[in-house]
């Protein structure tokens, strides 16, 4: 195991407080890992891009990597519902790629069959400025780290600037109350919201858990009891229903890909989603898309009657199996990949497509040479864990796996069930997953 100066101190979680205090002297860490295996060559599975300039970049960090250590790594990208099936039947024969860039909570449901990367974890907290809470809790199982994670695909508001102005809003609501007036307004205005309601891992969820939890409404509470019956959940769902009557007619087929084409082929002017909207009408050579890019802009999600942040953030999770025939080139080529340097080139050519997982990288100058970026940067400020209000585990990750809370929306929000039934429907549901 690596040598990490001052260890006892500078752990993740500890030290974050004391990294980020002026004037404390410390001494800096220093990462003393096990050079790669002689002859090493690694393979990475990856979610696929949703902005070319970022996978290239990716790539290209990794090529760095290569021509340093004489590790060769070969990089497949698959979209992300496609990586979790892979991810599970490589856990359970023992063979498959070394790591996995995935999302959520799924190395949750294999931890034991993955790398302990614990102290590399703790260097690059220690180096960072201490991981935001969020990412922590996605990374340990206990005192373990299974997992670094990669940063989020930021969910954000997008919206038509115009669009919300003929809404009769000068500035996107901030809170539920005066987003549900905004939508209607859209509707009426002849440009309305979009947001997935079929399984798409990040956009439906993202939206669903959040208003879930804006409204006190939670999958299980603090001891891993089922709560999700419940009257915060219902008036969530009704108030959801609301929302469902000014979308756009599809939603419930949609997935990850489908509020992208809608909103760059002008059909709707609200959807959550990551930077890669902005980012693809920015660069692209159309006139069309071009105007549209300069008439959008980015919010962060409303606050709603609990009266904090309750976002819901599409984490990328990555993870190294224990099977590995290179352990050292896997955590040498995570440090690489983590390490500072490579992260800002990644993130300024992926125009912020990834919000950071440690606050030391906030100061990369993209998150605010354009404003319209930078609420994607504080997401995991505000972001709640999948199995909030409870711990992360296999039954979280199944019940997210499963989109359990997704359907119990789309059926409450359609009207094929009232949203009392839905409600109890997936709290049934949700028993099967945690034993109750």
């Amino acid at each position: 195991m690596a040598d990490i100066t001052r260890r006892r101190v500078l752990q993740s979680g500890g030290a974050a407080g004391l990294l980020l205090m002026p004037g404390v002297a410390r001494a800096e860490p220093t990462w003393n890992g096990p050079a790669p295996e002689s002859g090493a060559s690694i393979r990475v599975l990856r979610w696929k891009q949703f902005i070319q300039a970022e996978f290239d970049s990716f790539v290209a960090n990794t090529k760095k990597f290569t021509e340093k250590t004489g590790v060769k790594v070969r990089v497949d990208a698959e979209s992300w519902d496609d990586i979790r099936p892979k991810s599970a039947v490589a856990a359970n024969v023992g063979a498959g790629p070394d790591i996995i860039m995935g999302t959520l909570d799924d190395p949750f449901k294999f931890k034991d069959k993955l790398l302990d990367l614990t102290d590399l974890a703790d260097y690059i907290g220690a180096t960072s400025g201490g991981w935001y809470p969020v990412a922590r809790k996605y990374g340990m199982s206990g005192n373990r780290w299974i997992a670094l994670p990669q940063g989020a695909s930021g969910g954000c508001m997008n919206y038509r600037i115009s669009t919300m102005h003929a809404a009769g809003f000068d500035e996107f609501p901030k809170d539920t109350a005066g987003y549900l007036k905004l939508c209607q307004g859209l509707k009426k205005a002849g440009k309305p919201p979009g947001f997935a309601l079929g399984h798409a891992t990040g956009d439906a969820n993202g939206w669903a858990q959040w208003c879930m939890w804006a409204h006190g409404g939670k999958t299980v509470d603090d001891k891993n009891n089922v709560a999700i019956d419940s009257p915060e959940t219902v008036a969530a769902l009704e108030y959801a229903k609301q929302l469902y009557a000014t979308y756009i007619d599809g939603v419930l087929s949609w997935l990850d890909p489908s509020n992208n084409k809608a909103f760059l082929a002008d059909q709707i002017s609200l959807t959550l989603n990551g930077i890669s909207i902005y980012t693809v009408a920015k660069n692209s050579p159309d006139p069309a898309l071009k105007a549209i890019a300069a008439d959008m802009d980015h919010a962060n999600m409303p606050i709603g009657p609990v009266g904090h942040p309750t976002e819901q953030q599409n984490i990328l999770n990555t993870y190294a199996y224990a099977y590995t025939k290179y352990p050292n080139a896997v955590r040498e080529y995570l440090r690489f990949m983590w390490d500072k340097d490579q992260v800002d080139i990644w993130e300024t050519q992926s125009n912020g497509y990834v919000a950071p997982p440690l606050p030391a990288w906030n100061d990369n100058p993209i998150w605010t040479a354009d404003p319209k970026v930078t609420p994607f940067r504080d997401v995991l400020k505000y972001a709640l864990d999948d199995g909030y209000s409870g711990a992360l585990g296999n039954a979280s990750a199944a019940v997210m796996g499963d989109f359990v809370v997704v359907d119990m929306f789309a059926e409450a929000c359609t009207g094929n069930k009232s949203a009392k039934d839905a409600a109890h429907d997936a709290a049934e549901r949700v028993k099967r997953y945690y034993n109750a």
